[in-house]
């Protein structure tokens, strides 16, 4: 159990992260802050990155395994901020509840990891085995795992904890996600003669015609690989009196197991293909790729990347599951397999590098992004328990 001390510690280090905006690309005062606070902990190594996450180690005082909390420091922004009762930069706490934007997605689990690590070096001594690395990544909003690339490269972790909320549960995997693009390109003519011209939007409407009708793959864990329809649009636009001769759709792919960039691009391109053949549009042009994306960091680098963020998932009997349950038992948290039902840093740790990866994190999963986002201050001193219980497990 926290110490009326640490709890209370805690609970201000919260508040005080979420004090301070840190939409994606705007997290520099709370990295700051973040790397203050490991600093004043006592650890080892503080650093932060090109990109403008913010890495933190502590050296046991024998050799072992690296072990890697992770979690994001941006948030989402604030669409609607009139919908809110309160500030979302108040830190207000109501009722055992910490209110404001990022208290439950999740700057709860950043400062309840790094508190785990610091309060588990000391009370060790640091007479553990390995090290222990914390992540405050920056932009996973936006780009789940890119920013974590830099993280494994600089620390090479041998097992990885993503500090999601997951409802005092520990995930195990998750469907990855990818953004898919179709594009047609005909001819543009005025509108009052279209056969001199390619209508790019008609033979846009049969592709998406296809699409609905594909049978998605179902993973027995993970479930649907679906695509969704997320965006349309033509050009020129407006067409006043023009016939379009361009359109282009974007499709939300939930990724499974074992899919790549050339397997799903294949399956599209199979059905556009498919969806052509009943239309009579010779001149039409057509690609299919994925969506790339470009950000400024806030340390004036650009993180960039494809949307192809990797599924994974790791078998309930893997070392890394076993000692993590053990732990969260011998902290008092009966924590029952379960996975995200949304993309994470995993993407790349596990997804991509192969790092063994589970998540444990406070709060629940639906209060992510919402109005008046809060984390309970149980949940928050429940979670610290539980890395600390991951870390005495793992370090052995």
């Amino acid at each position: 159990m926290l110490t009326n001390q640490r709890r209370q510690a805690l609970i201000s280090l919260c508040q005080r992260a979420i004090q301070l905006p840190s939409f994606s690309g705007g997290e520099e005062a709370v990295a700051k802050l973040l790397r203050d606070t490991m600093t004043a902990y006592g650890f080892d190594q503080v650093e932060i990155d090109r990109y403008g996450s913010v890495l933190g180690q502590i050296k046991g005082r024998r050799p072992g395994k690296t072990v890697l909390l992770d979690g994001h420091i941006d948030t989402v922004g604030l669409p609607d901020p009139g919908r809110w009762t309160h500030d979302p930069f108040g830190g207000e706490i109501v009722n055992g509840k910490l209110y404001g934007r990022g208290a439950s997605d999740m700057k709860g689990s950043v400062t309840a990891m790094l508190s785990a690590a610091a309060h588990f070096a000391q009370d060790t001594n640091r007479d553990f085995a390995g090290e222990i690395w914390v992540s405050c990544t920056v932009h996973e909003e936006c780009f789940e795992g890119v920013s974590a690339r830099a993280v494994s490269q600089r620390v090479k972790p041998d097992f990885v904890i993503i500090g999601e909320a997951t409802s005092a549960t520990l995930k195990i995997g998750q469907r990855g996600r990818a953004e898919v693009v179709i594009e047609t390109i005909g001819t543009s003519c005025h509108s009052s003669n279209p056969e001199e011209g390619c209508n790019a939007v008609y033979p846009m409407c049969a592709i998406i015609d296809a699409l609905r009708t594909l049978e998605p793959q179902i993973h027995p864990v993970l479930g649907p690989g679906i695509y969704e329809l997320t965006d349309i649009c033509s050009s020129p636009y407006p067409g006043a009196s023009v016939v379009p001769e361009f359109c282009r759709v974007t499709y939300d792919h939930r990724l499974l197991v074992g899919e790549t960039e050339e397997s799903i691009l294949s399956t599209v391109q199979d059905a556009v293909l498919t969806a052509l053949q009943q239309t009579t549009t010779p001149d039409l042009k057509t690609r299919v790729s994925l969506a790339e994306g470009s950000a400024l960091c806030w340390t004036g680098e650009t993180i960039q990347a494809k949307r192809f963020f990797p599924a994974w998932l790791l078998p309930p009997d893997h070392e890394l599951v076993v000692k993590a349950q053990a732990g969260l038992k011998a902290a008092g948290i009966d924590a029952p397999l379960s996975h995200f039902a949304f993309c994470t840093n995993g993407s790349h740790f596990c997804g991509e590098a192969g790092i063994p990866t589970v998540g444990f994190g406070p709060s629940r999963e639906e209060l992510a992004h919402t109005v008046d986002e809060y984390i309970e201050l149980d949940q928050l001193t429940l979670a610290c328990e539980g890395f600390g219980g991951i870390l005495q497990a793992l370090t052995r």
